[in-house]
């Protein structure tokens, strides 16, 4: 197996074991210009579920006024991790599909 390709799929599996350190490191170290690209990719998909965070944190702060009162149901906030946690597990199976499309 090649180097260049074992290298390219680590870069999307390591959402499982270095998050996005591993491509990171990957990126500046690594010479062939495709094992970059893959680099990059998997960096960027695997920063894709923090942005959701903001999500959360003003869902949070949206319905300050609702938990306070105890009057309802804090729909922002559930909006917020529900789509957090969603995105999560579609970045989660595309790097999957991403890192054995590279090794076959």
């Amino acid at each position: 197996m090649e180097t260049n390709k074992l290298l390219s799929s680590l870069c999307y599996f390591s959402i499982f074991f270095a998050g996005f350190i591993f491509p990171i490191i990957v990126y500046f170290i690594a010479e062939d210009p495709e094992v970059k690209n893959h680099a990059k990719v998997a960096f960027l998909s695997h920063l894709l579920p923090v942005i959701a965070v903001p999500l959360v944190i003003a869902g949070v702060f949206f319905d300050i006024g609702i938990l306070a009162t105890g009057s309802g149901f804090p729909f922002f906030m559930s909006m917020g991790i529900g789509i957090s946690i969603l995105l999560s597990i579609v970045v989660m199976i595309w790097n999957i599909y991403r890192g054995i499309k590279i090794l076959l």
